[in-house]
């Protein structure tokens, strides 16, 4: 992984996002940067005790990595840089491609629909046209045992509901 200066890693970054227009994606990490050595105390942060840590960004797309170190005096100037190159970036993002997702609402629409519509049963139960009802007495039942399935689910779930809105309340 390259560490670069800002202005670097601002260009690189450029670069990285206009190659990753048509396909690909850019994974962004930001974190504390800790020096290596140095013994850190968990009881009350940095913070507390006056020290400023830098900030350490890191960018990849899987194959280039890249990051840089940033001071915290200059922070509030690089993130004004930094925000408007993803600003400037997101711009470019394709749009969501909602016809399968359409698709699938629908056919998901169909199956409720079917499930509750009652399957006739009509036909001889003896002779020519037996097997068809026999079929038609099959899915009935797998119908029905659907339907109980969701009723159970639904439930479930309202009490799950009413126990979240209600919690017992603990005696001690």
């Amino acid at each position: 992984m390259d560490l670069v200066d800002n202005d670097t890693f601002l260009t690189k970054l450029s670069d990285l996002f206009a190659h990753t227009t048509r396909k690909g994606s850019v994974w962004l990490t930001h974190k504390r940067y800790v020096h290596e050595g140095e013994d850190i105390k968990m009881n009350g942060g940095g913070e507390e005790d006056g020290m400023e840590f830098s900030v350490l960004l890191r960018a990849t797309d899987g194959h280039t990595k890249f990051s840089t170190r940033i001071s915290p005096n200059d922070l509030e100037k690089y993130h004004s840089a930094y925000g408007t190159l993803l600003k400037k970036s997101m711009s470019t993002l394709r749009k969501r491609d909602r016809k399968r997702e359409k698709l699938r609402a629908d056919l998901q629409a169909q199956r409720e629909k079917r499930l509750m519509e009652d399957i006739k049963v009509d036909g001889p139960k003896r002779g020519n046209g037996r097997r068809k009802r026999q079929r038609q007495v099959k899915a009935l039942r797998k119908q029905q045992e659907q339907r109980e399935v969701i009723q159970r689910a639904m439930e479930a779930s309202r009490q799950r509901q009413a126990a979240a809105e209600h919690p017992a309340e603990e005696t001690s």
